[in-house]
């Protein structure tokens, strides 16, 4: 069954936001809701044995299968029906109609689980419609998905407004650090920390080590996930291999922001020599190494040499990016 949505169509419709032409997008945004979710109900559904996304782009799905550890069969569906969403949430947005929003932006998340950007705004929805125990939720969710270094850091900002709300001030401050470290100019960082010294001046000037055990004592990991920067830099390999430079240089410069030179440096060199140990494994089955046999074999190359948390000595991305 064709679908009578392009993305020529989601593009035109876009370009009316652009302009901040509100009124000509909404209509046109909710008929291609409608074949959408028409389509998808018969076309897209999903089984034990296969799920449809959206994924923008190969790293996506890689990292979906590392983070969401599902068995089934991913398929991609024919245009970015997460954009449609999206774009309606934003329309939303401008009217204030912040539920509706909040349901477009869910189905935005539904489609593209791994748009940390949907998750977060998701998560800013529902603090201001009162949800306080989903805005956390989402935004810890964030820390194990996060590929781009600002918004991770966004995460913890939320995170560390959500604890200092509920008077756990060391907590908040433990991700304030990680906020500023990653985030330092997102307006999420800088109103928890200017209502962390207000607030908790005390706290807001403990040491790095104290607040880092306070977040180490409850359980919180807030370092951003190896596995994420493993899966950037194996697509930015493919990518050099294929021949495009500016795509390989994009996945390695978000790995960097995320772990730090240094540690990006010496992951690229495991998964290069993982590449070829795992290569003349399978040379004589002529069988090739599975995606998912090179991050495991480069994860546990990098906790063996102390590098699956590494950062810079700053504990955050590099000062310049």
């Amino acid at each position: 069954m064709d679908l009578s949505v392009s993305l020529e169509d989601i593009q035109h419709v876009e370009n009316f936001l652009g302009q901040g032409d509100v009124e000509s997008a909404l209509p046109a945004l909710l008929e291609m809701r409608d074949a959408i979710e028409d389509y998808a109900e018969r076309v897209c559904r999903a089984t034990d044995h296969i799920q449809y996304f959206t994924f923008s782009d190969s790293f996506e799905l890689l990292a979906y299968r590392r983070v969401e550890k599902d068995p089934r069969t991913i398929q991609q569906a024919p245009i970015p029906f997460d954009r449609v969403y999206s774009d309606l949430a934003f329309v939303y947005i401008q009217q204030q109609e912040y539920a509706l929003a909040r349901d477009a932006l869910k189905q935005a998340v539904r489609w593209n689980p791994m748009n940390c950007a949907y998750r977060l705004d998701l998560a800013e929805l529902y603090r201001v419609l009162g949800d306080a125990r989903e805005w956390a939720a989402l935004n810890y969710s964030v820390l194990a998905r996060a590929a781009d270094a600002k918004l991770f850091g966004r995460a913890c900002a939320g995170l560390g407004l959500f604890f200092l709300d509920k008077d756990e001030k060391m907590l908040a401050s433990g991700f304030a650090r990680r906020a500023a470290a990653y985030a330092p100019g997102e307006r999420q960082t800088l109103s928890l920390m200017q209502r962390l010294m207000a607030e908790a001046p005390e706290e807001a000037n403990a040491s790095e080590e104290e607040a880092a055990r306070a977040l180490e004592e409850q359980g919180f990991e807030a370092d951003p996930n190896a596995e994420i920067a493993i899966c950037l830099l194996m697509c930015a390999t493919d990518a050099a291999q294929e021949g495009d430079r500016n795509e390989a240089t994009r996945y390695t410069l978000r790995a960097r922001d995320l772990v730090g030179e240094d540690a990006a440096k010496a992951l690229i060199q495991l998964i290069r020599e993982t590449d070829a140990e795992l290569a003349a494994e399978h040379s004589g089955g002529n069988v090739p190494a599975s995606e998912g046999e090179v991050v495991d074999a480069v994860m546990a190359a990098s906790a063996q040499a102390g590098l699956a948390a590494a950062e810079n000595e700053d504990g955050g991305p590099d000062a310049e990016s």
